[in-house]
């Protein structure tokens, strides 16, 4: 990538903007076609519903088939996506690995444990569940990033402090509606994602520790063989 400093940014602004026009068009075009009553009697799938009208039969299939189609292409590409960032931090030796007698690299691995907790997720959840609880953890991920940023890595980075501060605001509004509106309709979504952090967390200060220990204590070995 060339000059990544400016052009990552850019592209990152530019597909967000794309994304919120495309999602307000969807949701207008959606308004248009439905009352609010249908729109919540076909919430599954309410932009197939709102093609009857001008395109029949045919338009609601054909939205089903691209709308199949988007949903495996994201689903590949965030299967891939997370399963690489996965494969990085266990090689930085941020996250425990076992290998499970499988061939193969470390990614390849991580893209088959990733495929596993999905499909557990998708037999004891609901996809509304599912994506609720990714709001919950992506927005916390959000959080916790942006305050290594301003804590750890601002100075480094040369970040302007009110990029990080304004984020982990708005992350925190969000989170709180949210966490607000899911405690009110369905707790127990709130439960499991509490629950699943707090066990991630405790996991992964013990995973730290010992391999700490350990690192250190393969240093000491070391400094006494040499003497």
């Amino acid at each position: 990538v060339k000059d990544p400093t400016r052009n990552v940014g850019r592209a990152i602004v530019i597909s967000i903007a794309a994304c919120v026009v495309i999602y307000t068009l969807v949701g207008f075009a959606v308004a248009s076609n439905l009352s609010l009553a249908e729109i919540i009697e076909t919430r599954d799938y309410s932009l197939a519903a709102a093609a009857r009208p001008a395109l029949g039969e045919y338009g609601v299939w054909f939205t089903v088939a691209i709308a199949m189609m988007a949903t495996a292409g994201g689903i590949l590409a965030s299967v891939f996506a997370v399963s690489r960032m996965l494969a990085m931090l266990t090689e930085m030796k941020l996250v425990p690995h076992r290998h499970f007698g499988m061939p193969g690299s470390i990614q390849k691995h991580t893209l088959v444990y990733t495929v596993v907790l999905g499909l557990v997720l998708t037999a004891f959840f609901d996809l509304s569940r599912i994506a609720a609880l990714g709001i919950v953890f992506y927005l916390i991920m959000d959080i916790a990033i942006h305050w290594g940023v301003l804590r750890y890595l601002r100075e480094d980075i040369n970040a302007n402090a009110w990029v990080p501060v304004v984020a982990i605001l708005l992350d925190l509004l969000a989170l709180g509606g949210f966490v607000w509106v899911k405690l009110n309709t369905d707790p127990f979504v709130i439960g499991v994602a509490v629950v699943a952090m707090i066990v991630i967390a405790v996991a992964e200060q013990i995973f730290l520790k010992r391999t700490s220990e350990a690192r250190d204590a393969g240093g000491d070995e070391s400094h006494e063989g040499h003497h």
